[in-house]
C-alpha cells in the first residue's frame, strides 16, 4: 500500500488501539506505514504532554491563593518574569526538534544524539546568566513589575527561587524536545507525569508544613515545582543514556561542539522572535480593550484564559506534524511529509470544530466557572464566541506554522506573526472597537480575523514547498 492510498485512510488497528499503543510509546518508523496511525502515535502523547506543562502554573495558583492576595500577586508577577524564560525555551527547542528530527528521518542517530547533547549544553549556558540575575535582584525585578512593598516581602522568596532554578525549565524544554524529534513523545509525556506528581504532592506540603516538612508560605510552591521539574530533568538524562532509545546519548557524545551549537542558535533565534511576536501581540489587546473599563478587561482575560487553555491540546497535534515533517524530509520523502500535515490538520479541525462548537453554545456557562459578576459574563461569553468562530482556520493554521519549523523554516512563520499579529490584529482591533464603535466585541473579531488569516496564507505558502528544500 502506497503512502497516497493510506494518507486520508482512518488509523489502521482502530482509534482505541493506536490511542494504547501511543501511550505505551510502541516503536514506530515514521517515515514509513500507515499516516494517520503516525500522527495518532505521535499526537496523543504530545496532547497529554501540553496538558501537563499548563498544570504547573495551576497548581501553584490553586494552592497558593488560600495564603491570599499579596501571594497570588507573587505568582502571577514572577510568572511574568519566566515568559522570557519559556519564550527562550520554546524557541531553542523549535531548533533541537527540527534537526534531530531530520537526522532521524536520515537514519543518523549519532547526529541526532550530539544535537541534543549541544541542545542541554545551550539551555544549561542561558540559565546561568538569568539565574545569576534572578537571585541577586530578586527583590528589584518585583518592584520593577510594579509589586507593592507587601508582596516584594512575600514574595522575594518564591521569585528567587523561580528565576535561580529557571535552568530545570529550559531543560525540561530541550530534553523533550529531542525526544519529540526523535519520536519518543511517550517518553516525554511521561517525564512530565512524573514532574507534576512531585508538585502536587510537594507544594502544598512545603506551602502549609505538612508533618516534617518546613512551612514555607509561597515559598514552598517555587521549592515544590523546581523540584519536580528538576527530577523529571534528571529522569530524562537517565533515560537519555538507556540503550534501546531513539536517541541515546553516550560518554562521546558529551563534547561540546561550538559549530553545531551555532547553527542550533541561529535556527532557535528566529523561533525565539516567532514566539515574542505572538505573545507581544496579546499585550497590545490589553491596551485597546483597557480603555473600555475594568469589565471589559476582566471580560477578556477570562475569554481568552479559557480559549489559550482549549488551544494547548491543539499544540500537541501541531507539533507532532512538525516532527512528521522533519523525519519524512531527513528520509528524501517530503511529499509524505506534506500529507502528513494535512492529516494532522483535518485531526485538528475536528478537536478545535467540536471545542468551538462547546464555546458558541455554552459560553456563559462556561464563564460562570471563574465569575458571576453581571458586568463581566456578557463580554466573556462574546469573547468565547466570536474568537471561537476561528478556530476551523487555525487549527489549520496552528499545524501549517509548526510544520514550517519542524521543517527548518522558522522565518516563514515568523514574517506570518508579524503580518497578521501586529499588522492586521492590532490595527483592525484598534478601529472597530474605537472608530467603528463596537467596544471590545470589535477586538474580539480581530482575533478571529488574524486567526483565520494566518491559516489562509499559512496554507498558501505551504502548497508552494519551498520548505521542501531547507537544508538543516
Amino acid at each position: 500500500m502506497t503512502d497516497s492510498s493510506v494518507a486520508l485512510a482512518p488509523p489502521s488497528g482502530g482509534f482505541w488501539v493506536n490511542v494504547r499503543d501511543a501511550l505505551r510509546g510502541v516503536h514506530h518508523d515514521y517515515t514509513d506505514g500507515p499516516i494517520g496511525r503516525a500522527v495518532l502515535l505521535l499526537a496523543v502523547p504530545m496532547v497529554l504532554e501540553m496538558v501537563m506543562e499548563s498544570i504547573f502554573a495551576v497548581v501553584d495558583v490553586f494552592f497558593v491563593s488560600k495564603l491570599g492576595a499579596d501571594a497570588v500577586a507573587t505568582v502571577g508577577l514572577t510568572e511574568s518574569l519566566l515568559a522570557l524564560v519559556y519564550t527562550v525555551a520554546m524557541g531553542l527547542a523549535i531548533g533541537v526538534t527540527a534537526t534531530v528530527s531530520r537526522r532521524i528521518g536520515e537514519r543518523d542517530p549519532e547526529a541526532a544524539a550530539r544535537t541534543a547533547v549541544q541542545g542541554i549544553f545551550l539551555g544549561i549556558l542561558v540559565s546561568v546568566g538569568i539565574a545569576a540575575v534572578g537571585i541577586a535582584f530578586a527583590e528589584d525585578l518585583l518592584r520593577l513589575m510594579g509589586a507593592s512593598p507587601t508582596v516584594v516581602a512575600t514574595g522575594a522568596g518564591y521569585t528567587r527561587v523561580m528565576l535561580g532554578g529557571n535552568g530545570v525549565i529550559l531543560l525540561l524544554f530541550l530534553i523533550n524536545a529531542a525526544f519529540r524529534g526523535a519520536g519518543d513523545a511517550a517518553i516525554a509525556m511521561r517525564v512530565l507525569w512524573t514532574a507534576n506528581l512531585i508538585n502536587i504532592v510537594l507544594a502544598p506540603s512545603l506551602i502549609f508544613g505538612v508533618g516534617p516538612l518546613p512551612e514555607l508560605g509561597v515559598t514552598g510552591a517555587a521549592v515544590g515545582t523546581t523540584i519536580g521539574r528538576g527530577t523529571g530533568v534528571l529522569l530524562q538524562l537517565w533515560l537519555l543514556t538507556r540503550p534501546g532509545r531513539r536517541v541515546q546519548v553516550a560518554r562521546r557524545h558529551v563534547v561540546a561542539d561550538p559549530a553545531l551549537m551555532w547553527r542550533l542558535v541561529r535556527l532557535s533565534a528566529t523561533g525565539m522572535l516567532q514566539i515574542l511576536i505572538a505573545t507581544a501581540s496579546w499585550i497590545g489587546l490589553v491596551r485597546v480593550i483597557a480603555t473600555f473599563g475594568s469589565s471589559a478587561l476582566a471580560g477578556y482575560t477570562i475569554g481568552i484564559r479559557v480559549i489559550l487553555f482549549a488551544l494547548l491540546p491543539a499544540w500537541g497535534l501541531s507539533n507532532a506534524a512538525a516532527t512528521m515533517v522533519g523525519q519524512g524530509l531527513g528520509a528524501g520523502k517530503p511529499e509524505r511529509a506534506e500529507r502528513a500535515v494535512w492529516v494532522a490538520g483535518a485531526y485538528n479541525v475536528v478537536f478545535l470544530g467540536v471545542v468551538g462548537l462547546a464555546f458558541v453554545i455554552g459560553a456563559p456557562w462556561i464563564v460562570r466557572l471563574f465569575t458571576q459578576d453581571p458586568t463581566v459574563i456578557p463580554i466573556a461569553s462574546t469573547c468565547l464566541r466570536i474568537v471561537s468562530l476561528g478556530f476551523p482556520f487555525y487549527a489549520y493554521g496552528m499545524v501549517l506554522t509548526q510544520s514550517f519549523n519542524g521543517a527548518g523554516d522558522t522565518w516563514t512563520p515568523t514574517l506570518l506573526n508579524l503580518l497578521c499579529y501586529w499588522c492586521l490584529e492590532i490595527p483592525l482591533a484598534w478601529f472597530l472597537a474605537r472608530e467603528a464603535g463596537l467596544g471590545p466585541t470589535g477586538a474580539f473579531i480581530a482575533i478571529m480575523a488574524a486567526f483565520s488569516m494566518i491559516a489562509v496564507l499559512s496554507a498558501v505558502l505551504f502548497r508552494r514547498g519551498r520548505w521542501k528544500r531547507r537544508i538543516v
